[in-house]
Parts: structure tokens; C-alpha cells; sequence
């Protein structure tokens, strides 16, 4: 029966000195077989661990990787978030500063009607330049000159801009603030200037003749006609028959009509119950009803009704009682433009 090869050896001849014999060895073919096996095993076993190695150390800079990876994307995250803001924020206070740019203009508006009336001027051009909020203070960039200038470099972070961002709005919120609180007094204010600017429109202060002459004053007289005592309840003003008579004061139109005693007459009602009545008149510029500014012509001097001489008989009614016009009309009143000296009239 055959030996299987695994049981069979191979001999192996070992020729040492000449003087010494040949040596055998008999070594099993299964030795010979495994041993190369066992050497590819190994090495193969070799290479499938430093495999194993450099794919686990592959896999830990995979990770490393990712992780670095993972920063810089919530970095970049994070940059868009604070580009993103400060585009919020810049749009934002872009319209408040247009917000506040239209308070200003109102403001500057209520400014001018308010120092129009301060002025005493009611025909100031609403385009006239005046000084107002809208005006600042700031150096005029046109007389900048763009090539001369310099300096370092001191670029802003987005956390800077933020921060400047913060304290803009801070800034224009205190504004706003002073804009808001301006807005409520502003118009309180003009009213009470209109209301001031009614009362001296409408309070008698302008003499309403171009002539200065008084003939007759206020208070107990000798009558001119029939000589008796009697109460003169306004001022003679002496004058030429047709010269112009001007309205004291701004007001109302009552009473436009003729008289057996006032001749023609008008009668001007104003403001805090006064009234100006002018007697005596050659003719009658208005109708009841009109509305007059002050040093408006309302009529022409003259001598009708119970009168001695062209002139015109003024008298101020306060509450339906006549008082002194004088103090209304007199040293610290104004006057037309100019007038004549007349000789003294008895009535």
C-alpha cells in the first residue's frame, strides 16, 4: 500500500569535511510544506493588521476631520447670522434715520410758523431759509479734499459694527425721545402764539386816521351844540373830508348803516368783547359781515349826522360799556404811513 505524502520525507544530504562522512537528514514533506505556509500566514497576518491599523488611524482623522469640518461650518453659520444682522440692522436704522428725517422736517415747519410769529411777520416765505433742527453742525464734506487724506488700517469686526449698530439705535431712540416730547410741546406752543397773535390782531392799537389832531377827548364835556354838560364816550379826531379811515384792529363787521346822530357809522366787533365804532363817516368801504385785517380801509372821514366839522368820532366799547380809547390808541399806539396837521374842530 502507498505512503501518503504527508508521511513521507525527503533526505537531505550534509557533506561536512572531507575527513568526515556524509551526514543524512531526513526532514518529513509536511515540514517542508508548512513552513512556507506558514510564513506567507504570517506575513499575510502582518499586512492584515497594519491594514487594520491604518484603516483605524484613517478613521480617527475622518473623524478629526469631521469635527474640524463641523466648527468651521457653524463658524461660517455663525458669520452669516452676524452679516445677516448687521443687514437688519443697517435697513432698520435706515429707516428710522428717514423716520426722524420727516419728524425734523415737521418740526422745522412748526419751527418757522412759530418764529413768524415771534417776527410779527405773516408774509415770510414758507421757502425762506431759516435755522432749524434739520440744520446741523457738522463739517461740510465738500470742502473735504478726498486725496489728502490717510491713516492706518484699523478694519472693524463684525462684533464692532454690532456695537456701533447698538449705539446708533441708542442714539436715535434718545431722538426720537426728544423729536416725540418736541412734537407735543411744538404745537402747544403755536397755538398759544395764535391765540397771543389773535389777541394783538384784534386788540385796537392802531390809530385809524392819518391825521394825529385830537379836537374833543374822552369823559364830561361842554356839548358843542347845545352847550349843556354831557359824557363824550369816545375821541374827535380832526381831519379832511374824504381822507381814509383804517380799522384799529382786526375783527367783524356788525354794524355798517346810517344814523341821525353817528351820520354813517360802522362798528367792528373783536376779540375779549371789544368793539371799535367810527362816526361821522362821508363814506362806507364794507358791508356787514366782512372780515378786516388791521389798518384795512373800512370808510372815508367826514361830517355827517350830528357833527360841527369834517372829523371822526373813535370810541372803544368793552363789554357793551364805553371806555377810554386812548390807552389803546395813544402814545404807544402805531400809525399810518402819514398825515396832515388839521386846525382844532369844535365837536
Amino acid at each position: 500500500m502507498k505512503r501518503r505524502w504527508w508521511k513521507q520525507s525527503t533526505t537531505l544530504l550534509v557533506i561536512r569535511e572531507a575527513e568526515q562522512p556524509v551526514k543524512q537528514v531526513k526532514i518529513p514533506k509536511l515540514l517542508i510544506v508548512s513552513v512556507p505556509i506558514a510564513a506567507v500566514m504570517s506575513l499575510s497576518a502582518f499586512v492584515l493588521h497594519l491594514q487594520w491599523k491604518s484603516a483605524e488611524h484613517i478613521q480617527e482623522l475622518e473623524g478629526q476631520l469631521a469635527k474640524q469640518t463641523l466648527v468651521l461650518d457653524v463658524t461660517v453659520k455663525n458669520k452669516e447670522q452676524a452679516v445677516s444682522k448687521l443687514q437688519q440692522e443697517i435697513i432698520r436704522l435706515s429707516k428710522e434715520t428717514e423716520n426722524v428725517k420727516q419728524r425734523v422736517s415737521k418740526i422745522s415747519h412748526w419751527e418757522r410758523q412759530l418764529k413768524q410769529f415771534v417776527q410779527g411777520n405773516k408774509n415770510q416765505s414758507k421757502d425762506a431759509p431759516t435755522r432749524s433742527l434739520s440744520r446741523t453742525s457738522a463739517l461740510p464734506i465738500s470742502r473735504l479734499n478726498s486725496k489728502q487724506q490717510g491713516g492706518e488700517l484699523q478694519a472693524l469686526t463684525n462684533e464692532q459694527l454690532l456695537k456701533l449698530s447698538q449705539q446708533s439705535r441708542f442714539n436715535i431712540e434718545e431722538v426720537n425721545k426728544l423729536i416725540t416730547e418736541m412734537e407735543r410741546s411744538l404745537p402747544t406752543s403755536i397755538k398759544q402764539a395764535k391765540k397771543k397773535q389773535a389777541v394783538i390782531q384784534g386788540t385796537p392799537s392802531l390809530w385809524p386816521t392819518q391825521s394825529q389832531q385830537l379836537t374833543s377827548g374822552f369823559g364830561y364835556r361842554k356839548d358843542p351844540i347845545t352847550g349843556q354838560a354831557s359824557f363824550h364816550a369816545g375821541v374827535d379826531i380832526a381831519g379832511d373830508i374824504g381822507d381814509p379811515i383804517y380799522a384799529a384792529a382786526e375783527g367783524k363787521i356788525t354794524t355798517a348803516e346810517s344814523h341821525y346822530a353817528r351820520g354813517n357809522y360802522i362798528i367792528i366787533s373783536h376779540v375779549n368783547g371789544l368793539e371799535t365804532w367810527y362816526m361821522h363817516l362821508n363814506s362806507i368801504q364794507v358791508r356787514v359781515g366782512d372780515q378786516v385785517a388791521k389798518g384795512d380801509k373800512i370808510g372815508e372821514l367826514g361830517n355827517t349826522g350830528r357833527s360841527t366839522g369834517p372829523h371822526l368820532h373813535f370810541q372803544v366799547m368793552q363789554q357793551g360799556e364805553a371806555t377810554n380809547p386812548y390807552p389803546y390808541i395813544g402814545s404807544s399806539a402805531s400809525f399810518p404811513a402819514s398825515h396832515k396837521p388839521h386846525k382844532k374842530i369844535d365837536a
